[in-house]
Formats: C-alpha cells, sequence, structure tokens
C-alpha cells in the first residue's frame, strides 16, 4: 500500500464541490460524475480536472484527520490508549507510518489548540 507522505505548508486547494450521484446512476460501472455524457473535450477535460482537484483535496484533508485521530488514540493521557502498532494495523499502515501519523496529528493538534481552539473543534477551519 502506498503511503503518502503528509503535507504541512501547502496551500488548500478550494476545488469544486464533489456532488453525490444518485443510487441509479452510481450502479451503472459506466457512469462517472456524468463525465461520459459530455461530448466537449474541453468541457471533458475542465470537469474532469475539477473532479480530480475535488478528489486530492478530499484526500489530504482524509489523512490529515487519520493523522489527528492517531494522536488522540496514542494519547498518553488516554486510559485506553493504543501503541503505535496497534494504530498501524487498525489503519492498514506500516508501524513508521503510524508513527510519522502520530506525530503529524501532534502538531495539528497543537496548531489548533495554539489558535484558542479544544481538541477537534474547528479542525476543518484551521487544517
Amino acid at each position: 500500500m502506498a503511503e503518502p507522505t503528509p503535507r504541512r505548508n501547502e496551500p488548500r486547494l478550494r476545488p469544486a464541490p464533489l456532488l453525490f450521484e444518485p443510487a441509479e446512476a452510481a450502479s451503472d460501472p459506466e457512469h462517472f460524475f456524468d463525465l461520459e455524457s459530455i461530448d466537449d473535450p474541453r468541457a471533458l477535460l475542465a470537469r474532469a480536472t475539477e473532479l480530480t482537484q475535488a478528489f486530492r483535496a478530499a484526500a489530504d484533508r482524509a489523512l490529515e484527520f487519520q493523522a489527528i485521530a492517531a494522536a488522540q488514540l496514542a494519547d498518553p493521557r488516554r486510559f485506553d490508549r493504543l501503541t503505535p502498532g496497534d494504530i498501524a494495523e487498525r489503519a492498514e499502515w506500516t508501524e513508521d507510518y503510524a508513527k510519522k501519523m502520530i506525530e503529524f496529528g501532534r502538531d495539528l493538534l497543537r496548531g489548533v489548540e495554539g489558535n484558542g481552539r479544544g481538541h477537534g473543534h474547528g479542525v476543518g477551519d484551521h487544517v
């Protein structure tokens, strides 16, 4: 499994919003966000690019929340804390990657706390 590298200082893209597809459209394997119905290659390139940027931004955001969760689960103040190995197993990571993600999550949480926000509150605005 490829392990993405956490990025700390890159500007956050504001891509086109992802719209959920109706169940009947999603069940058609040839259907993908209505791209197959776009005949103009310029319009197809523009919409496919918007979707690519939206998925990348969503993946980056999800990665940050994974890191925050890993840091919270590894917090030594928790009576039920997990080891990096336990977190790695749950997230299907290597233990070394789990350690990096825990530290990345701690950095993100410190940034949130430094902005006057508590654990988990306003994280979406900060990260």
